[in-house]
């Protein structure tokens, strides 16, 4: 009798999980392993698939411009990460105060974060706009002339990261949750021991909230190795190739030149990338990330 019983359970289980299995198969397990079949392929999806072995990779590593991707995104990735974070952690910091209208101004942070994509790139198109865009009209105050962000190759980059700075009310809330989690017996320790604010904020807050610094940090640079929204819809990859993007590369060579074979390649790469810069700073992490029962 228990075992017809549990032969139901399991029937019913599998059952009820039946359409998540089938979409993760037919969704994502299959199209990754045809991915990286078609890496080592020249496939153009009207052809079927020729069998070249390395042959897009040893390509891939001869391109100028899968070198530029790499650059561009590189740049992107030192500069923008950091300041994100930063920032994200000084907003958060400032939030955890007992301030009159807290709740609204965490709302009014973090909602520009839930704005997709698409339509924040659009915004940012009109607000760098050369004639009458709002960051040229603050410039103006203090007696800058127009600037051509999104037409300068000087500017460009540097404007995808200001639009970065956008959604990064995520972070602020992650790093909020993680400051409201400091035992308060460790700051008023550290208070009855003379220590100020700077040092307190280093000697324990800090520590304390290592592990959701680490989390953030290793999540930004993933993000930033993917940025293509922003690439695609405000500067299609330019001017003079300033922000062709290595997401927004794998793009263009699969969707506009029609090499997926070679798209793939660059696709796996991409993978093998993420996995290794994850692997190294989780394996650095034991330098600066405690927890509650000491270091890591």
């Amino acid at each position: 009798m228990a075992g017809k019983i549990r032969r139901r359970e399991t029937r019913s289980f599998y059952a009820f999980i039946s359409p998540w299995l089938i979409g993760f198969i037919v969704l994502t397990l299959y199209p990754i392993l045809s991915s990286l079949y078609y890496s080592f392929t020249d496939y153009d999806v009207i052809h079927e698939p020729v069998w070249v072995g390395f042959g897009n990779f040893n390509e891939l590593f001869q391109d100028e411009q899968f070198w530029n991707s790499i650059s561009v995104t590189l740049k992107y990735t030192f500069v923008s990460v950091p300041l994100t974070l930063t920032l994200s952690l000084l907003l958060a910091i400032l939030i955890n105060q007992k301030v009159p209208l807290q709740g609204f101004f965490r709302t009014a942070i973090y909602f520009p974060s839930m704005i997709s994509g698409v339509a924040m790139s659009l915004l940012f198109f009109w607000v760098f706009n050369p004639q009458a865009g709002l960051f040229n009209y603050v410039l103006s105050w203090f007696g800058v002339e127009p600037i051509a962000w999104l037409l300068d190759a000087r500017y460009a980059m540097t404007a995808l990261i200001i639009m970065s700075f956008w959604g990064m009310g995520t972070g602020m809330l992650i790093f909020l949750a993680g400051l409201q989690g400091v035992p308060a017996s460790l700051l008023e320790a550290a208070k009855l021991d003379g220590a100020g604010r700077w040092r307190t904020f280093w000697a324990v807050t800090f520590p304390m909230i290592s592990p959701v610094f680490l989390f953030q940090f290793i999540v930004g640079i993933i993000e930033s190795f993917q940025v293509f929204t922003q690439a695609y819809t405000v500067t299609q990859g330019g001017p003079s190739y300033s922000t062709w993007f290595y997401v927004y590369n794998i793009y263009i060579n699969a969707f506009k030149n029609f090499r997926y074979g070679y798209a793939s390649a660059m696709a796996w790469l991409l993978l093998i990338a993420v996995m290794i810069v994850t692997y190294l700073i989780m394996k650095t992490s034991n330098k600066y990330v405690y927890y509650e029962g000491g270091k890591n």
